[in-house]
């Protein structure tokens, strides 16, 4: 499993963009598309402002590339908080990406309909093939959860291969979330982690007991490439294990 560790967060993101060019120029010369599952949260969006910018936007030919997202809190696509949202803002209206291209979760329904009808949108638009994704991205959490696999949850025993709400007890509010099966399904995964205060969860899931329940970004076990691309200070406490 690649480790790419890089002293700064920025020279990560430049790493991790330029991955996500390469692998989007093989899928889509080897299948004419490249389908890709979006991380929420804070980190992403540095990756996609800069895949957006001038130095990355020429290098991928974005009208063969399809979103989709990995988990979506369960919030109105105008909201602060949504994921759908912040990518909009940092990646796809900056590109011109399509509507048609980007399949977002409908969270006017309830929680458990989001996700059913989530489902059906994906084994629709993989002709009920299973839904393989040429890139899934990942962020981690302090508590290393990642995507909504959050731990001790029930959806961390999920053996279906699909979309699921999750309720948050301690938060009391729900998210929708991919699966690990329908994750580990991909093509490639890239996990992207950088700051000093993401080093704990970064040991823990590496080199700490298996104990997916407890960490479960230990979960993320892909039938293809998996990638972590950490900075100097998510990566400090690696050593010492």
């Amino acid at each position: 499993m690649p480790l790419h560790i890089h002293p700064t967060a920025d020279e990560v993101l430049h790493h991790l963009a330029n991955y996500f060019c390469e692998l989007a120029g093989q899928a889509i010369t080897a299948r004419g598309r490249f389908v890709v599952a979006l991380s929420g949260g804070s980190s992403p969006r540095k990756l996609y402002e800069l895949l957006a910018s001038a130095a990355f936007r020429d290098s991928v030919s974005w009208g063969q590339v399809y979103f989709f997202f990995g988990d979506e809190r369960y919030v109105p696509p105008t909201d602060a908080e949504s994921n759908y949202l912040m990518a909009r803002t940092a990646l796809l209206a900056p590109l011109g990406i399509l509507p048609e291209q980007v399949f977002a979760v409908d969270t006017s329904l309830p929680p458990a309909a989001a996700a059913q009808a989530y489902t059906r949108s994906l084994e629709q638009f993989f002709f009920g093939a299973g839904a393989q994704f040429d890139l899934v991205l990942l962020g981690l959490g302090d508590d290393a959860h990642t995507a909504s696999l959050f731990p001790h949850t029930p959806v961390l025993q999920e053996t279906q291969a699909a979309a699921r709400e999750v309720f948050l007890e301690d938060k009391q509010v729900y998210r929708i979330t991919l699966t690990a099966p329908l994750l580990n399904q991909a093509r490639a995964v890239a996990f992207l982690v950088y700051g000093a205060g993401k080093a704990s969860a970064v040991e823990r899931v590496l080199n700490g007991t298996h104990d997916p329940a407890r960490f479960p970004a230990q979960l993320i076990t892909p039938v293809g490439e998996l990638h972590w691309f950490l900075d100097d200070a998510a990566a400090s406490l690696l050593s010492e294990a």
